[in-house]
């Protein structure tokens, strides 16, 4: 099978997966409740250069070699930083950023454990693929958001 349509296939079952963990709880658990207070640490730092953070997140279950997909829309001329975080066992994740194509965009990555954060600054407006990966560590939950400017 083409890597390509592998790679779409995948993401829209990690889409459909994240949608419906979503819609099945309100309240967020521990776990999430410390992904996303790590993740709002880093996004703090973006701050720091004038970046706002989003209000929403996404939250959902992470585990070694079983990355997630999140397709997002992004603005040409806007500044963006993805950040993704989870707690233990987790123990270090990666961001990556892709167009609609399935091929890696030129970013600017931040990585300390198990925070990790990628930037871009599109030169075309439309869809793009935000990949979430756990590195090493055991099974958990993430939280993303995403600064702009």
């Amino acid at each position: 099978m083409n890597r390509r349509l592998l790679f779409l296939f995948s993401l829209a079952a990690t889409l459909s997966a994240l949608g419906a963990s979503e819609a099945a709880h309100n309240q967020p658990s521990d776990a999430e409740v410390k992904a996303q207070a790590s993740a709002l640490e880093v996004a703090g730092g973006f701050s720091n250069d004038g970046f706002k953070t989003r209000d929403s997140h996404t939250f959902a279950p992470i585990a070694v070699k079983e990355p997630k997909f999140i397709q997002v829309n992004l603005s040409s001329g806007n500044q963006y930083w993805f950040i993704a975080a989870a707690p233990a066992p987790a123990k270090r994740l990666a961001v990556t950023l892709f167009d609609e194509h399935g091929k890696p965009v030129p970013s600017e990555f931040y990585e300390n454990n198990a925070q990790a954060a990628a930037g871009f600054s599109p030169t075309t407006s439309g869809p793009y693929i935000v990949r979430i990966e756990e590195l090493e560590g055991a099974p958990s939950v993430f939280c993303l958001l995403y600064s702009y400017k």
